[in-house]
């Protein structure tokens, strides 16, 4: 009988060798994530057996579009909100608008209004205020809010509680309560409304409280602890708020 020789090619020891042989080379690892991305030449840019052949053993034929490409998912940019659809509740007309001058300190773009998914126990038409925040939400159908920035009070003014709004006032004159006067005596006893007067362009009243939601022309406080219990919003955005409850609106302070 005749000895035959059994001829082994290189590619077949490689195929026999275990994973994990000392020495042993890895010549193609395919990354589980993410997946194999394949980007399409110019065909001229192509040969016979270049990108064409390993596209049709891994990410299948390019020309013909099967599956097996991965393809990075479309990320649109979308724009912020412009100053009118942010106030499309708003008269643009309105002099209280004015009063956020750009040549005075702004405040953090995150208190601007915005509409944001709410899971609120309340129903739709309440205020709800996240004092450690400082946010005001206005709930709305559907699992959403219209949520603003405001200003509350600073350490040992603080409180907590439900009312109701009693009360609207636009362009509110102010009387300091005796409390105030007594800290800060230096303080007038009256104010006409206007746009020096502390309590903005627009109050909504709290109950039987001194406690109000109203404006302020120093935007620049929105976002701190700063007032003597009232909650202080941007002209802007108080008078959009205003437009949108009523007297009776119920408003919950956290």
């Amino acid at each position: 009988m005749q000895n035959r020789r059994i001829q082994v090619t290189p590619f077949l020891i490689l195929a026999l060798l275990p994973a994990s042989a000392a020495g042993a080379q890895t010549y193609y690892s395919r990354p589980a994530t993410p997946p194999l991305v394949v980007v399409s030449q110019p065909p001229q840019m192509r040969s016979a057996l270049g990108g064409g052949f390993i596209e049709f053993l891994f990410g299948g034929d390019q020309r013909s579009g099967s599956a097996g490409r991965y393809a990075p998912p479309q990320q649109s940019y979308v724009e912020p909100p412009t100053q009118r659809e942010r106030y499309a509740n708003v008269n643009p007309a309105d002099p209280a608008l004015e009063l956020d001058r750009p040549d005075l300190p702004q405040m953090d773009p995150q208190f601007l209004p915005q509409e944001v998914a709410y899971d609120a126990k309340e129903p739709a038409g309440t205020i709800v205020i996240d004092t450690p925040h400082h946010f005001l939400y206005l709930v709305e159908e559907g699992g959403h809010a219209r949520r603003y920035g405001v200003g509350v009070g600073r350490p040992g003014f603080a409180w907590s509680g439900e009312h109701k709004i009693t009360a609207k006032k636009e362009w509110p004159a102010w009387v300091p309560p005796e409390e105030m006067l007594q800290r800060q005596p230096e303080l007038p006893r009256f104010m006409a409304g206007g746009p020096n007067n502390p309590l903005g362009a627009r109050a909504m009243y709290l109950g039987s409280t001194l406690y109000r939601i109203h404006g302020s022309n120093q935007p620049w406080t929105i976002g701190h602890n700063v007032s003597s219990g009232c909650i202080r919003m941007r002209n802007a955005d108080v008078i959009d708020l205003y437009n949108r409850v009523k007297v009776g609106t119920k408003v919950v302070v956290l």
